[in-house]
């Protein structure tokens, strides 16, 4: 019989560092898809609070900290990105587990924001996208969501299927970069 064994995302491809940035793969972690339910938005956001100490966020933005955010994902749509969630947010919100349709890349540095310009058509300066902002986009031809986690780090959710893609992409940015030093 054969056995399967459980890969990550990025399937082994990860960390990966050049010049001044560092791409490595997140922990793979609960990631629920929270909708609230028509008229529940305050609700929810009072129920998210309560019982995982963030709110629900505006758009493009995000709340809460390393191991537990809810990170604004689309049109009426976060993810809890860490934590089990309560089961008394199911009362204001549909929720869906996404944990295994996503992977989850952390890219950090000097030079993560000169990374980023080279492959999204959104200004990621941190004058303009401060630590806590989130946006879905496209970086080259693949949707992610990219949130600023720190004053040189961004928390990038992409499809699991575009995972290689993915490491790819940054990786050939994160050369050339590198090579312009």
């Amino acid at each position: 019989m054969v056995e399967l064994v459980a890969k990550s995302p990025c399937g082994g491809r990860l960390p990966v560092e050049h010049g001044a940035s560092r791409l490595s793969e997140v922990a793979m972690t609960r990631l629920t898809s929270l909708q609230p339910k028509q008229g529940q938005e305050k609700a929810l956001s009072q129920a998210l609070k309560s019982a995982h100490g963030m709110v629900f966020p505006a758009p493009n933005r995000a709340t809460g900290k390393e191991g537990a955010r809810a990170i604004w994902i689309g049109k009426g749509q976060a993810m809890l990105v860490g934590p089990e969630p309560d089961a008394g947010l199911a009362a204001h919100a549909a929720m869906t587990d996404q944990s295994d349709a996503w992977a989850m890349v952390r890219l950090e540095g000097a030079a993560a924001e000169n990374v980023l310009a080279r492959l999204v058509p959104v200004d990621l300066r941190q004058t303009v996208f401060k630590r806590g902002h989130s946006v879905r986009t496209m970086l080259q031809h693949m949707s992610v969501s990219i949130t600023r986690i720190s004053d040189e780090a961004f928390f990038i959710l992409a499809f699991r299927s575009m995972a290689g893609t993915l490491v790819h992409d940054l990786e050939t940015a994160m050369k050339g970069v590198a090579a312009r030093r």
